[in-house]
C-alpha cells in the first residue's frame, strides 16, 4: 500500500477548481480525474463529489490517481482518498470484521505515515460509527506544525509551534477504503482568540465531514458474473 499521508496533504498537480470565462489565466496543468461542471470525477471512477471550494477564493484541485485535495486560500483543505483493496485487505476486513480493520488501516497506514512526517502526531480520539455509510470510523488527530495553512501563520521567534487538528473518517465502499480527511483551519489561524472545547472541534469537524460526505455519489458495483 503506497504512503497515504503524502496523498493526502500534498499531490502533483494544482489546477483552479473553476476558473473564471472572462479571467485570463496560466494554462491549467491537466488532472488525473476530471471536472464536470461543479463536480470532480475520480480518474478510477470509484466516486464523484459536487466541488467544495470556489475560484472567486481561491479555490484549487489536486490530485493524483488516488487521492483528491480540495483547498482556498481562507480556511478549507479537504482530502478525499480511495484504495482498491487487494487481496490482503479484503482478507483482514474478513478476518478482523469492519470496526477492527477500519482501526487497523487507520493505525498502519494512515496514522503511520501521519508520523513519518510528522512524528509528534498523536490519536486524540475515536469512535466508530455504525449507522453512517454501513460503518466509519471517525478519528481525530493532533499535528504539531502539521497545518496547510503554514504559510499564513504569523510565527513568533521562539513561541510554540501551532499544533494543528484533522478529523479523518474512514469507510468501506464498493471494494475500495476511503479515507476523508479535513484540517480544523480555525484552530491554527485565530491563535490567541481561539477559545473552542475540544468537544466543539470534534463536532465542527463531524459535521464538516457529513459535509463532504453528502456531496459524494459512488458507482454501483458491477453485478456478479453468473
Amino acid at each position: 500500500m503506497r504512503r497515504i499521508i503524502i496523498a493526502l496533504v500534498a499531490a502533483s498537480f494544482v489546477v483552479p477548481a473553476l476558473p473564471a470565462q472572462d479571467e485570463p489565466g496560466p494554462d491549467p496543468v491537466p488532472l488525473y480525474g476530471r471536472v464536470e461542471g461543479r463536480t470532480y470525477l475520480s480518474p478510477t471512477g470509484a466516486f464523484k463529489v459536487s466541488i467544495p471550494v470556489l475560484p472567486e477564493l481561491g479555490g484549487t484541485i489536486t490530485d493524483t490517481e488516488n487521492v483528491v485535495t480540495f483547498q482556498d486560500d481562507f480556511n478549507t483543505h479537504i482530502s478525499i482518498a480511495s484504495f482498491p483493496q487487494d487481496a490482503t485487505q479484503r482478507w483482514e476486513m474478513s478476518t478482523r470484521g469492519l470496526k477492527d480493520y477500519l482501526v487497523y488501516f487507520f493505525s498502519n497506514y494512515v496514522l503511520g505515515d501521519f508520523r513519518q512526517s510528522f512524528p509528534d502526531a498523536a490519536i486524540e480520539s475515536a469512535k466508530f460509527v455504525p449507522s453512517v455509510l454501513d460503518g466509519s470510523l471517525i478519528t481525530y488527530i493532533l499535528l504539531p506544525g502539521g497545518s496547510m495553512f503554514m504559510d499564513k501563520i504569523p510565527m513568533i521567534a521562539g513561541g510554540p509551534m501551532p499544533v494543528a487538528k484533522r478529523g479523518n473518517q474512514l469507510f468501506v465502499k464498493n471494494g475500495h477504503i476511503f479515507v476523508i480527511s479535513i484540517e480544523l483551519t480555525e484552530r491554527v489561524l485565530e491563535r490567541t482568540i481561539y477559545k473552542k472545547t475540544t468537544a466543539e472541534e470534534d463536532e465542527l469537524l463531524r459535521t464538516r465531514l457529513n459535509e463532504v460526505i453528502v456531496r459524494l455519489q459512488f458507482p454501483k458495483a458491477d453485478a456478479p458474473a453468473k
